[in-house]
């Protein structure tokens, strides 16, 4: 959720189980205020907050520890995720996630989990091996600084490139809980919009795979086929770990949720 979708989660509280992870984003066009009202939200609904700390976008060491400082006042420190951000030029001293953990701020304002990003299909920025190096950097530092990990990924439509990149992680030694990014329901050209925004495949046989077609934009599609693909796949690899899902609402929270709720009880 981003901070102006407070309303939304009011409205899809009904749907979302009692402490469910909700990421509060970090966006250039909203506020610290709006910020820590969103995670204060979430965690007073019963949700567990785990808000962005966009490394790019922090202007001091000073507005890091400010934002920390908000968030613990109101309970909302205990899961982060840590990323790079968006600026092509970093505001502040900090150029990527890695920078911002190595800090040692985050476990003096009760951080006790970090999550960090893996791109299945990676990134249309940043060379495939740096994207690795990194992942592993921050893995190895958060371990030696006694914080839990979970790396979590860009959403996908092709199950494909996630396995493939699963065993990736696990042969670099990584044990971390993986949760793979999937599009909660959405209208069709929403999701293309943003899949060729952050570079992910959207040809016609991976979006078939998803579930839709490219010659019909005008429907929503949601992950349905993609979703029940990936549990056969990661119960028949073994070496897979723990693996679960992280939705991208782009359909709106309520939409994602009762998706979510529907698909649980149709299989329990």
């Amino acid at each position: 959720m981003t901070g102006k979708d407070v309303p939304g989660l009011e409205e899809a509280r009904h749907a979302i189980p009692a402490g469910t992870k909700i990421n509060v984003t970090f966006l250039g066009n909203e506020n610290l205020d709006m910020r820590v009202a969103a995670a204060k939200a979430v965690k007073d609904l019963g949700f567990t907050p785990v808000p962005h700390i966009s490394a790019r976008r922090l202007a001091s060491p000073g507005q890091l520890e400010e934002f920390l400082g908000r968030l613990q006042e109101v309970g909302a420190t205990e899961h982060i995720f840590a990323v790079g951000g968006d600026p092509a030029t970093p505001e502040g001293p900090y150029p990527d996630a890695l920078s911002v953990i190595r800090t040692g701020l985050l476990q003096q304002y009760g951080v006790r989990e970090v999550s960090i990003a893996g791109y299945p299909e990676g990134h249309p920025d940043i060379a495939s091996d740096v994207l690795w190096r990194h992942l592993e950097d921050k893995s190895a530092v958060l371990k030696e600084q006694g914080l839990d990990a979970v790396v979590l990924t860009q959403f996908a439509f092709d199950t494909d490139p996630v396995m493939a990149w699963i065993d990736g992680v696990r042969e670099r030694g990584i044990d971390s809980e993986i949760r793979i990014g999937t599009p909660g329901p959405a209208g069709i050209k929403r999701l293309l919009s943003f899949a060729r925004r952050f570079g992910i495949g959207a040809n016609a046989i991976i979006v078939k795979k998803y579930g839709f077609s490219l010659t019909n934009l005008l429907g929503t599609a949601g992950p349905d086929t993609f979703v029940t693909d990936l549990a056969r796949l990661t119960d028949e690899d073994q070496a897979s770990g723990v693996v679960k899902l992280h939705f991208y609402a782009f359909g709106g929270l309520l939409a994602t949720s009762e998706w979510a709720r529907d698909y649980v009880a149709a299989r329990s």
